[in-house]
């Protein structure tokens, strides 16, 4: 149980960072995905702030998890669903989180990369830069910085997506 709330918290960090691009201008196809990511939480990668925001048995299972871990990397793979409307409203990555607080930022764009910053403030203040590159139209390979606002926390993460198909049967929406 601990390192499927470790991995819920590593993926919503790491998948935080909706992405600004166009359908037409980011060559992806819509369809199943498979994705793997590797994250490394270095330090603590929530604020105190967060934690003692929860409901004890949570925060307890979180700070658990966080210890156990240590700085050993996490891997998480999972097939999803990713669709046109999904590109339309930059959802490349799938989000666990509501990141509407924060403010997201180009830095450069183009059919194959796209790069982009994002702040988020109180009390999960952070600062975020994500690389996306579409090496085909069938591959994408992802990294990202998220440091936390005081610098005391970071995740590393890296991400592999392979497309299975255009159909995304038998998928679900949350695992």
């Amino acid at each position: 149980m601990f390192a499927r709330t470790l991995i819920t918290i590593a993926v919503a960090v790491a998948a935080a960072i909706p992405l600004r691009t166009l359908a037409d201008s980011f060559d992806v196809k819509p369809g199943a995905w498979r994705m793997s990511m590797s994250t490394l939480i270095v330090g603590n990668p929530l604020a105190p702030e967060a934690l003692a925001s929860m409901p004890p048995e949570k925060r307890a299972k979180v700070e658990k998890a966080m210890k156990e871990q240590g700085a050993k990397p996490l891997i998480y793979s999972r097939e999803a669903c990713l669709t046109q409307k999904d590109l339309d409203q930059d959802r490349i990555i799938p989000s666990y989180t509501d990141d509407s607080k924060c403010t997201r930022k180009v830095v450069s764009r183009s059919a194959t990369k796209l790069v982009m910053e994002q702040f988020c403030p109180e009390p999960h203040a952070a600062t975020s830069q994500m690389t996306i590159e579409a090496k085909t139209p069938e591959s994408l390979s992802a990294s990202m910085v998220r440091v936390r606002g005081d610098g005391k926390g970071k995740v590393l993460a890296d991400l592999k997506a392979y497309w299975l198909g255009p159909s995304c049967a038998g998928i679900k929406d949350d695992d």
